[in-house]
């Protein structure tokens, strides 16, 4: 159960879920009314929501090697 949600698989639905959740939980209050302390920081969480996700899908697993040429003599 856990290699599954800690596996690419599930860091990327896991992160595309907390988007969703943050999106939704803003819109909500949004609804009710904010002020601009509160827009800051529902700004914050929605671009740390995105940026996580973003990380989760651009991040390698294994660091690529470098082809290099040797001169051999």
């Amino acid at each position: 159960m856990l290699k599954l949600l800690f596996s690419s698989w599930g860091a990327e639905w896991g992160t595309a879920g907390l988007v969703f959740f943050v999106s939704a939980a803003v819109g909500r209050f949004a609804a009710e009314g904010m002020n601009t302390l509160q827009w800051c920081g529902a700004i914050t969480a929605i671009l740390a929501a995105i940026t996580a996700a973003v990380a989760v899908r651009v991040w390698k697993d294994e660091p690529s090697q470098a082809k290099v040429r040797v001169d051999r003599d």
